[in-house]
């Protein structure tokens, strides 16, 4: 039976897809022209039915037993196979890839939804084919045609799966000081391995490193040539299979090699607090001085290529986060509308309803508090999510160079925003969904504690928050002279105006008009004090910068919900219709009233360069 956690609403979906973002008109472009919104529900569906009816009872039993690692290998949890068959079967390593390699050239605004309802299910079963296709996707960006034939067309297929082999022991996020080595191989041409590498070195947290259900694993492996400089200039991409073909890759397609142990080994498994189901392990190459690699692409680009698939991950994560607190949201809701405990604040009209006994907790107003907060952070998420996801689009498929070149600049300020807002805020709304629980929250027998062990892991992976708000005040919006700043900031005020024009209340327009120029000052005068050499003062507060901006983003998505809502309630509609319209309208006075009001005090640190923790004495601790 279907779960009855919804995990991620339907209709929720259908009212950002259609009345806020208008997805459809993604076909009017060529790359989508052959699809249409009963193409994009037909799959949706499907995903969703996937995860209700398998990801998702299958959930706290992959969480109990996890995968384990016996005598050198990975043994999956159970099941793992069978909802990966699924995964592959569905479509989802190949979803937006183009029809030259199997695919079904979806655009990733879809594609991003079809994961939040899997995410929701099962956020670590997902991991895998996330990281097979990011990790074929890069083959096939940069990779000559025997890579493509021999390891590409396999992973796309579901017969070998792939990895993103970066972090190491000693440099966990500053990839420029890894220190794996690659060694060319001196055969002669026509040798198997002409042209290829020795691989050594060790590698941690690698999620999907090893596995039981297919036979192969790809790693994606950032390693540095002989004689290569340091830093991240002398850094290339190696194609590293856990089993190397004994002939080498071949272009033929109708090939299929003969294979054999390519002397990379599992050396630990980590023991995490959360996503279980994805085993995140370490890795150790060439231990006998025999493990092969093939570079990827020109030497000296590993990062730049590898900054593909990361970008990628980071719009994935940030789905994660949205998708988790969904879920979470969604049991609390529940939860809320049918546990009964103490009386209603006014008697007299609980009297009047002949309410005399304990009452559903939802009708306690901080409870109701918590539920909208919840919902604000969740649907805000999730509206961002799909607005970044549709730059990607048009930054990849729009007809015109111009056009093409607007949209990467705002999807590069937003890939940030959307990687570390859902995570952060996503935790802090599995919180509450834990909180209105009360005691049984606080136990096993219950969710929220599994979705807050979950959650926790996205503010970390593909780059911790730090990182992204050094990233977004450092240089997305100072790059080109602050020029994808105004093309967002242009963006922001067309919104804005539209959503006046279809009826939202004028204070809630003036508030965002508000801090458009808020953030746009605030930006300029931490760029100056940078130019003039001040890099401390500029960066000191970056993650308040990146809270502030995330806040006005999530703001925008807001104040569009709210005149797609508007919109909707200026038509036939039913009683149910309009509570839920009603309900977007009021989450928007929350985020705009509430939350986005508490710029005014993240401005100011940043802007007074506030500094008593820089100022703390060592011994002061």
């Amino acid at each position: 039976m279907p779960s009855p956690n919804p995990l991620v609403r339907d209709r929720d979906v259908a009212f950002l897809l259609y009345e806020v973002h208008r997805a459809e008109r993604l076909c009017t472009l060529p790359a989508f022209a052959h699809h249409d919104r009963e193409t994009f529900d037909l799959y949706l569906a499907s995903a969703a039915k996937l995860a209700r009816e398998r990801f998702f009872p299958t959930f706290k039993a992959m969480d109990e037993h996890g995968a384990k690692l016996v005598d050198g290998r990975v043994e999956n949890a159970p099941g793992t196979a069978e909802l990966y068959d699924a995964a592959v079967e569905l479509g989802l390593l190949t979803a937006t890839r183009s029809e030259s390699v199997g695919g079904a050239q979806l655009p990733e605004a879809i594609s991003v939804v079809a994961f939040l309802y899997l995410m929701a299910g099962n956020a670590g079963m997902v991991g895998y084919p996330l990281l097979t296709s990011g990790a074929a996707h890069l083959i096939e960006s940069f990779g000559d045609d025997a890579l493509k034939a021999t390891f590409m067309r396999r992973m796309y297929e579901g017969e070998w799966t792939g990895t993103m082999s970066l972090t190491e022991p000693g440099a966990g996020s500053s990839l420029s000081d890894i220190t794996s080595s690659a060694t060319a191989i001196e055969d002669p041409e026509g040798s198997p391995f002409a042209g290829a590498y020795k691989i050594r070195g060790s590698k941690i947290f690698i999620s999907g490193g090893d596995l039981d259900f297919r036979d192969n694993v790809v790693h994606l492996t950032l390693a540095r040539r002989v004689g290569d400089p340091a830093g991240s200039k002398g850094i290339s991409l190696f194609v590293v299979p856990r089993l190397r073909p004994k002939t080498g890759p071949s272009a033929s397609e109708d090939a299929e090699p003969e294979l054999e142990f390519n002397d990379v080994h599992t050396s630990q498994l980590i023991h995490k607090i959360g996503w279980k189901g994805l085993p995140s392990l370490g890795l150790s190459y060439g231990e006998n001085d025999d493990c092969v690699g093939w570079i990827l692409g020109e030497p000296g680009h590993g990062l730049r290529y590898m900054f593909q698939m990361m970008n990628e991950a980071r719009i994935s994560v940030g789905a994660n986060g949205t998708a988790t607190a969904s879920a979470a949201y969604h049991e609390s809701l529940a939860y809320a509308r049918v546990r009964t405990q103490g009386r209603a604040l006014d008697r007299a009209k609980a009297k009047a309803r002949g309410a005399s006994g304990p009452v559903p907790i939802i009708e306690h107003p901080d409870v109701r508090r918590m539920l909208l907060r919840q919902k604000a952070i969740v649907e805000g998420s999730m509206s961002l999510v799909i607005a970044t996801a549709g730059y990607a689009d048009l930054a990849g498929h729009a007809e015109g160079p111009d056009e093409r070149q607007r949209a990467q600049s705002i999807l590069d300020i937003l890939t940030p925003i959307t990687k570390s807002f859902p995570a952060e805020r996503g935790f802090e709304s599995t919180s509450l969904a834990l909180q209105i629980h009360g005691g049984y929250g606080y136990s096993s027998e219950y969710l929220p504690e599994l979705w807050m062990r979950e959650q926790r892991l996205n503010s970390i992976h593909e780059g911790t928050t730090t990182i992204h708000g050094l990233d977004l005040l450092g240089r997305k919006v100072v790059a080109g002279g602050g020029r994808a700043l105004s093309l967002l900031a242009e963006e922001l005020r067309a919104d804005v105006e539209d959503a006046r024009r279809c009826g939202v209340d004028d204070e809630l327009c003036e508030a965002v008009k508000l801090e458009i120029v808020r953030v746009t000052e605030l930006t300029m005068v931490l760029g100056t004090r940078g130019m003039s050499g001040d890099v401390t003062g500029m960066m000191a507060h970056s993650a308040d910068y990146l809270t502030l901006f995330s806040n006005l983003i999530v703001a925008w998505q807001w104040l569009r919900m709210a005149g797609a809502a508007c919109r909707g309630l200026g038509g036939d509609i039913d009683g149910e219709s309009t509570e839920y319209y009603r309900g977007k309208l009021e989450a928007a006075r929350y985020w705009i009233r509430t939350e986005l009001a508490d710029n005014v005090r993240l401005a100011a640190l940043c802007e007074s360069g506030e500094d008593s923790y820089l100022k703390v004495p060592d011994g002061g601790w």
